[in-house]
């Protein structure tokens, strides 16, 4: 059941120095959502992500989080956040996938703590969240770029987060890996009741799984639910760059 507002930004303005890259962003994100952000290549859709993470300030405009001023937001737990980990990572990095995913917990049970019998549980409920309990033990450097996507998407789940943001996450993933990376997101929104952010290019496979569409392009030119998306495109023959034309 979609509720209350989880995320919302109300005319929220940002510039590089001079350059305008978001203006006047109006975007309300359900609790229980899939929102998918869309648009061309520097259309401001990954410094939307910045600002709500906090990483970025907004020049005008408010940022809420579950419904309190950003600035006055202080269960960065309730989020999590997964990046373009899988197109960069060092393959050498001598990590298991157990201990890059109880690293997840670093913001819950505090730096340099010893994992008790119970966090070592959450982590291993995690790591078979995203199918891959027989991996645990496995070096993350030995497993495919979709496997290490799954990886930091347990990594990002492991304390439990009310949200998931996520930037580009199948950046070079195969498109096999790429689908079933989107049904691991729907499955994961419909049994622990994550509300999802993400900004994705594979707009065909987002389009199979996300509840609603935020287009943006500087502007908020597009928010609904998926089916008024797919309409609309039809209907305007929308042709987007970087994207299929219906």
């Amino acid at each position: 059941m979609i509720n209350d507002p989880v995320i919302e930004l109300k005319n929220v303005r940002f510039r590089y120095d001079e350059e305008l890259v978001l203006d006047g962003i109006d975007l309300v994100v359900p609790e229980g959502s899939f929102v998918g952000i869309v648009g061309p290549n520097g259309s401001g859709k990954s410094t939307l992500l910045k600002l709500v993470l906090g990483l970025l300030k907004p020049v005008e405009g408010e940022i809420f989080l579950f419904g309190q001023r950003q600035a006055l937001f202080k269960r960065q737990e309730r989020i999590g956040f997964v990046s373009q980990k899988a197109n960069s990572f060092n393959s050498g990095f001598p990590a298991t996938v157990f201990e890059v995913v109880a690293s997840g917990l670093t913001r819950k049970i505090g730096l340099f703590r010893f994992l008790k019998q119970k966090d070592k549980l959450e982590v291993y409920q995690a790591i078979r969240q995203v199918g891959l309990e027989k991996y645990a033990n496995r070096k993350i450097g030995e497993l495919s770029g979709g496997q290490q996507q799954r990886v930091f998407i347990a990594r990002a789940i492991v304390a439990k987060p009310d949200v998931l943001i996520l930037d580009e996450p199948t950046v070079g993933v195969d498109a096999k890996n790429v689908r079933s990376f989107y049904r691991l997101l729907t499955s994961l929104r419909k049994e622990m009741g994550i509300t999802l952010l993400m900004v994705s290019h594979d707009i065909e496979a987002l389009l199979n799984e996300a509840t609603h569409v935020a287009y943006l392009n500087k502007q908020l030119n597009f928010f609904g639910d998926t089916a008024e998306y797919k309409n609309v495109r039809m209907a305007k023959h929308f042709s987007y760059a970087g994207y299929h034309s219906v």
